[in-house]
């Protein structure tokens, strides 16, 4: 159904959002973007439009994207079978392979030329590129999970580079090793240091929910680190919320003034996020 809005109602939306264009106008914005947002054509396009719009009006977004869909459909195609251990993927060294080429070569080309095509100046970069992301093999406690990395460092100075350059950065979240392998990390925590590391206003996880709910499936507006342990003690946040969650809080705590965990379901999710004063998905304090 469409909806018609007048040239009023349109002068009034576009005034409303004056204040928080001021407000976060040179800011850096740091995006991870999954789920559904990732797979459906119109809902990439609006994403791309959101980017393209947040740069235009003095804003510094970062993409960080997943690709968990598109590696599971890669692997099907090739006969193997996606391995889950506590929310991360088992990641031997053919998926490895595998992993690098779909999130690499496939969907972080695809968001840079969406991007590009909504009249934005996306660069695609890997924890390769100007020594990104620096990793090591995680030692889990939920088993070996393989070629899965560990952050050890993030050099942020390639991206800060390209921000002042008018670029929009789009980050797969492979880093490398000391012996130059290469390593799969979990595209929520990527995003987090990222965010960390260029001291960001605001971390905006896109995922295929309205946000954190409770047993009762009512959204959880806001959440503090207390919540946050009873409620993954509970089985409330279990399996892939976790690392997420973790991220979040983790950010949080380390200078990002905003962590907010929405719906990428929803068109223009990142806008109402940023220019409105309407609670959209979770928020993530520090305290």
């Amino acid at each position: 159904m469409n909806t018609v809005i007048s040239s009023l109602d349109r002068a009034s939306i576009l005034a409303q959002a004056l204040p928080y264009i001021k407000r976060f106008h040179g800011k850096t914005l740091v995006i991870k973007y999954g789920g559904n947002a990732m797979t459906d054509p119109a809902l990439q396009a609006a994403f791309a439009q959101d980017v393209v719009l947040l740069k235009l009006v003095g804003m510094n977004p970062v993409v960080v994207h997943g690709g968990g869909p598109q590696i599971e459909s890669a692997l099907a195609r090739l006969g193997k079978k996606g391995e889950f251990k506590g929310g991360m993927r088992v990641t031997d060294a053919e998926t490895m392979e595998i992993v690098e080429w779909v999130l690499a070569g496939e969907v972080q080309q695809d968001i840079v030329g969406l991007i590009n095509q909504a009249g934005g100046k996306a660069v695609g970069l890997t924890g390769r590129d100007g020594g990104l992301i620096r990793a090591k093999k995680l030692i889990s406690d939920v088993g070996d999970l393989g070629f899965v990395g560990d952050i050890q460092n993030i050099d942020a100075s390639i991206v800060k580079a390209l921000q002042d350059d008018a670029f929009i950065p789009v980050i797969s979240p492979i880093g490398f090793g000391e012996n130059n392998e290469s390593y799969n990390i979990n595209a929520d925590v990527v995003a987090g240091e990222i965010a960390k590391a260029l001291n960001a206003e605001k971390l905006l996880m896109l995922t295929n929910i309205a946000g954190v709910l409770d047993k009762n499936k009512a959204l959880l507006t806001e959440l503090t680190p207390a919540q946050i342990d009873g409620l993954i003690a509970d089985g409330t946040i279990s399996g892939g919320m976790i690392p997420k969650i973790a991220g979040a809080l983790d950010a949080a705590k380390s200078g990002v003034n905003a962590v907010h965990i929405i719906d990428g379901r929803v068109p223009h999710a990142m806008l109402l996020e940023i220019l409105s004063d309407e609670a959209f998905g979770t928020m993530i304090r520090a305290k």
